[in-house]
């Protein structure tokens, strides 16, 4: 039988562990082979290499980088991934010394959002970001970028070097980018502005990628959004209506995961995606309770959450969701984890199994109600329509009827939402209480 398939590259994964850094570096590892396992290549092995000092020129030294190649060779690489950040110098000589492509951890991350963006406006932020990491890689193309052109004879000057038409034509490239996510965040920003005159709360999901956001979001939503174990499985942000057991609508958002060292490239083309976040009146901070390495996935979160300005410290209300307890093993020695400071409650949960959703259902009940306005309103006999409202949208705190007249006194709590949308519906009505 003839096979017609391209067998996969065969790559090595290496993570480099600085001197003087702490952190779980066997889960560092697995995390990477995931993301190299993600972009179907066939992983050969991988390794933990301790870096004393980072050489400029090569990332490692001398030595180090000779054992490595020999490593490449016996396992027949025909890629290497290297679980840093590495220069555009590094990364054109490690190529040179080992005879493979290398790959560093940004361009293993952008290759995966380029794999797995589905949309149009996650094409484009996708594309944006490679362009942007792409420019400052020129140095390590080939070496006829630095030919010069000659020019017509008459223009001053030997004419403009290869590498620089190239830069030019990407920055050309990248800016028509910007126009088309400016029209995009504009489109956003009207569907937002169209939620807010409608308008129902909106509860985000945040998380470490593969936590559980999707599985999450799915459960509570009745959604089928792709929901699978492995690192970037969302990309484009999908927003679905739900209703909380005593009746809130609200909306909810899936929103792409973050990692550690997720690109700076990757975060600016993804900001219009991630406005989601920050405007959201909830925020859901899903935790993948199993991880070997929770406090590190949970303070890179917390950072990201920070620069785009959301999160606890810029007044959001936030919900931890410290998800997978099915996996979690009840004979370890660890505590479980506690609290996170200024975040308004926590729960634990699988949003596999749905053990304990409706713990969580009411978490958001009560932040969403933590909102509320009291409203108090006098019904004559005829506004039975006005008491069906608030009996199907609030919480009656009081109501008391006259016999004689006919006329209902309510006193009922509701989100600043649907108080907005009863003095909207019935303006004669409605005085804050």
């Amino acid at each position: 039988m003839i096979e017609t398939e391209t067998p996969a590259d065969r790559v090595y994964v290496i993570h480099p562990q600085i001197s003087g850094r702490t952190y779980d570096v066997q889960a560092r590892l697995e995390e990477a082979c995931g993301l190299a396992e993600a972009l179907d290549l066939e992983l050969a092995g991988g390794d933990v290499t301790h870096v004393r000092a980072i050489d400029p020129g090569r990332f490692f030294g001398s030595g180090k980088a000779e054992q490595i190649r020999l490593k490449l060779e016996e396992e027949h690489a025909a890629v290497c991934v290297v679980d840093a950040k590495l220069s555009p110098v590094q990364q054109r000589n490690l190529e040179k010394t080992w005879n493979v492509k290398v790959v560093d951890r940004t361009g293993l991350i952008l290759e995966i959002f380029g794999r797995r963006a589905r949309t149009k406006e996650g094409r484009l932020q996708v594309e944006l970001a490679r362009l942007a990491y792409e420019r400052s890689r020129l140095v390590r193309t080939w070496t006829h970028l630095e030919r010069q052109r000659g020019g017509g004879g008459f223009l001053a000057g030997p004419g403009e070097t290869q590498i620089e038409t190239d830069r030019r034509l990407l920055d050309d490239k990248m800016a028509k980018l910007r126009r088309e996510l400016d029209d995009v965040r504009r489109t956003r920003a009207l569907h937002r502005k169209q939620r807010q005159d409608v308008p129902y709360p909106l509860v985000a999901l945040v998380g470490y990628t593969n936590a559980g956001k999707s599985t999450l979001f799915n459960r509570i939503t009745g959604a089928s959004v792709l929901a699978k174990d492995m690192p970037f499985a969302t990309l484009d942000t999908t927003v679905r209506a739900f209703e909380t057991p005593n009746g809130i609508k609200a909306l909810m958002s899936d929103t792409v995961g973050f990692i550690i060292d997720l690109p700076t490239e990757l975060i600016a083309a993804f900001r219009a995606t991630l406005e989601e976040v920050r405007d959201a009146d909830v925020l859901i901070h899903v935790m993948d309770v199993s991880a070997a390495d929770f406090d590190l996935h949970r303070t890179a979160v917390e950072t990201i959450l920070d620069d785009l300005e959301a999160g606890v410290n810029h007044g959001q209300t936030v919900i931890e969701v410290f998800n997978k307890i099915d996996l979690w093993d009840d004979d370890l020695d660890e505590a479980p984890p506690k609290k996170g400071e200024g975040v308004f409650e926590t729960i634990a949960m699988s949003a596999l199994t749905g053990e304990g959703t409706e713990r969580f259902m009411a978490a958001i009940e009560r932040a969403l109600l933590e909102r509320a306005r009291v409203l108090t309103v006098e019904l004559g006999p005829g506004e039975g329509k006005a008491h069906a409202w608030l009996h199907r949208h609030g919480a009656v705190l009081r109501e008391t009827s006259n016999s004689e007249t006919g006329a209902i006194s309510m006193t009922v709590r509701l989100t600043p939402e649907d108080a907005g949308r009863f003095a909207v519906a019935f303006p004669e009505l409605g005085r804050e209480f």
